[in-house]
């Protein structure tokens, strides 16, 4: 007798029932403020160019190089230069090599943006949306520093890559191969990041990071000064990542040269290297509106609501059964 395929949902019906109240509860929030919905291409001509996310590529007629995205951003930036105004999107988006407990290739975003914000207008708003869904009470606030400081024990902005190593070591977190000796101050940060101090960031309330290093700027404005920041924040709940949010970037040439500073630092590690978003630079160029966006995960905004402990309970059709 042949193996029986599995073929239903991972997810209860009752789970779905809850999923869609939760996407009905986010679309009263934003209908309330005066938000537009919208809805973008999830495939592009351009895959995204940052170091340590993934584009799945495909080919249009076996002869036009496509990728599918791993966020609504560009397009979303594109409608905000035409004068959309206030807009947001739930989608569905893609990423590669992402896969586990709390990651799906596929995954549902919530991504919105608003003309006239700065950063600390959208963490207010996000946490008004958190109290609205997930019945939170108000969040925390620490800078990217502070964090370091409290839960690693190490200033993110003084310390050399061998002293973030040597933090990264007595934190238990240690990486074999000699070439990450002269790794990237980056690189040790993002490790302490993902498994010293995030592990620990929202455990009584919601937590927002915020004030990152010029370096991890991505899309998001630096505040130039004597200890210039990037006005960039993301948002931790119970240990968990939920959302990433910037004061966006305006600036074509700026964004320009940071996407061709990504895709060198790609190119160094030996990974695929996708055109940037010439769509998107003429967008910023014509004039984007000063206006700050976030990106908050649906699928683990669900698993913390909920309780449970995979993603798979919270989706129809994981990627193993997709």
């Amino acid at each position: 007798m042949p193996n029986e395929i599995a073929w239903q949902p991972t997810a209860s019906l009752s789970m779905l029932r809850q999923r869609a109240d939760m996407l009905a509860a986010i679309r009263r929030f934003f209908a309330a403020r005066d938000v537009l919905e919208v809805d973008t291409p999830a495939m592009s001509h351009a895959g995204v160019a940052d170091l340590n996310i993934h584009s799945f590529k495909t080919r249009y007629r076996n002869e036009i190089d496509c990728y599918l995205h791993t966020s609504p951003e560009f397009p979303m930036k594109r409608l905000l230069a035409a004068g959309a105004g206030s807009i947001y999107q739930i989608c569905k988006v893609f990423r590669d090599d992402e896969q586990g407990r709390w990651h799906n290739p596929e995954f549902t975003m919530l991504e919105w943006y608003r003309p006239g914000f700065d950063h600390n207008d959208l963490m207010n708003e996000l946490d008004l949306l958190l109290q609205d869904v997930l019945g939170t009470v108000a969040a925390e606030r620490l800078t990217y520093q502070d964090a370091f400081l409290t839960y690693a024990g190490c200033d993110p902005f003084t310390a050399s890559s061998e002293a973030l190593q040597r933090c990264s070591e007595s934190h238990g977190v240690v990486v074999a191969g000699s070439d990450m000796r002269t790794a990237l101050t980056d690189v040790w940060l993002d490790l302490l990041m993902s498994h010293v101090v995030g592990p620990a960031l929202g455990r009584q309330r919601p937590t927002f990071i915020y004030d990152y290093p010029p370096s991890q700027a991505a899309l998001a404005r630096v505040r130039k000064g004597a200890a210039p920041r990037a006005e960039r924040f993301e948002l931790y709940f119970a240990g968990v990542e939920l959302a990433n949010g910037f004061h966006e970037l305006t600036d074509a040439s700026e964004q320009r040269a940071r996407f061709v500073v990504d895709q060198s630092q790609r190119r160094a590690v030996g990974l695929s290297v996708p055109p940037f978003d010439e769509h998107l630079l003429a967008a910023l160029n014509h004039g984007l509106p000063p206006c700050a966006g976030v990106a908050l995960g649906i699928d683990r905004l669900l698993m913390l609501k909920s309780g449970v402990q995979a993603i798979g309970e919270v989706i129809a059709f994981p990627f193993e059964r997709a």
